[in-house]
């Protein structure tokens, strides 16, 4: 894929023009308050993987209206009072399998993966969450279900369940609960977005292409999927459109970075045709916390991938560590 979006120099100075919803700070305080009001304290299970270096434990965390939420926690074995990451995972995939996390144990620090719930068939070593909560009709896919409402729409839990997720770290053995980071790539990337507005305490952000970022735009810009899950649905669903837009207003990163302030460190991809770039730049260019963009000229949605790690190690080691 070439370059299909807007010449880099304006790029870097591009915004969104996305509407913000009157009531988005009451809405996810409301939502927010309810799960904790039901959630419960984190729950370690077996320790699935012993190794010299590594300890890494099964995790049960507590997430939207309490439901069940799987996690690993992989921690350098022995150590205590760590700085932790939490994780969250690209659309389709799972935590996986336990020896996939041993990088930021190495490093010293905690790393507790978070499960997306509904997801981890589609693509790396599976998942185990359900989400047992039902919607009205919608395309295969996540995108679409529960649309009809910010109420009812799949990434309210799921962005509940990433925020939730920073309070259990706080919580967790060996843990310092006052240096703790976020991270993700893709979808992933739009959920750390979010834990970063909505969650208290998040001290850094390593936010990699994001996904989840100016709906109006993305859906309008590019054939790829997920986002073309959307047009699809609104191609059969042609007197929904607004109410579709409006119920993606709440969970867009564009208008959630407006929220963030924890020291970050982002990439794009100028060749990205899943998460265009500009959509990227419209939560960057938002997000009010101390910032830096790393930009891969030739590459498409998979970005730097592990030549990302070295900035990702160096913000985690200047704010974490200190």
């Amino acid at each position: 894929m070439a370059e299909l979006d807007l010449p880099v120099d304006q790029l870097r100075t591009f915004t969104a023009d996305v509407p913000v919803p009157d009531d988005l700070d009451a809405f996810w305080d409301r939502t927010l308050a309810e799960s904790r009001a039901v959630r419960r304290a984190p729950e370690l299970g077996d320790v699935v993987l012993d190794l010299p270096g590594l300890t890494v434990t099964d995790v049960t965390l507590s997430g939207f209206a309490g439901d069940p939420v799987k996690a690993w926690l992989a921690v350098p074995k022995g150590a205590t009072d760590l700085p932790i990451v939490v994780q969250y995972i690209g659309y389709g995939g799972g935590r996986g399998v336990p020896h996939e996390y041993a990088l930021l144990p190495a490093a010293g620090y905690a790393h507790l993966v978070m499960d997306t719930r509904g997801q981890g068939s589609a693509w790396g070593n599976g998942g185990g969450t359900p989400d047992p909560h039902g919607a009205g009709p919608a395309l295969p896919g996540y995108m679409t279900r529960g649309i009809e409402s910010p109420d009812t729409y799949y990434y309210r839990r799921v962005f509940t369940d990433a925020a939730l997720a920073v309070d259990a770290a706080k919580e967790l053995p060996g843990v310092d609960p006052s240096r703790i980071g976020v991270m993700g790539a893709s979808q992933g990337g739009g959920i750390a977005i979010a834990a970063t507005a909505l969650a208290d305490g998040v001290s850094a952000a390593l936010i990699d292409v994001p996904f989840l970022c100016n709906f109006p735009r993305a859906i309008r810009m590019t054939d790829s999927d997920p986002y073309a899950e959307i047009r699809r649905y609104l191609a059969v669903h042609r007197g929904d459109v607004a109410n579709a837009e409006r119920t993606l207003s709440y969970f867009d990163g564009a208008t959630l970075a407006r929220r963030g302030t924890a020291s970050s460190v982002w990439s794009v991809a100028i060749m990205d045709d899943v998460c265009p770039p500009s959509t990227v730049y419209s939560a960057f260019n938002a997000y009010r916390g101390p910032k830096q963009m790393v930009e891969y000229a030739f590459n498409g949605h998979e970005g730097g991938q592990l030549h990302q790690m070295p900035h990702q190690l160096a913000l985690l080691d200047s704010v974490l560590r200190g």
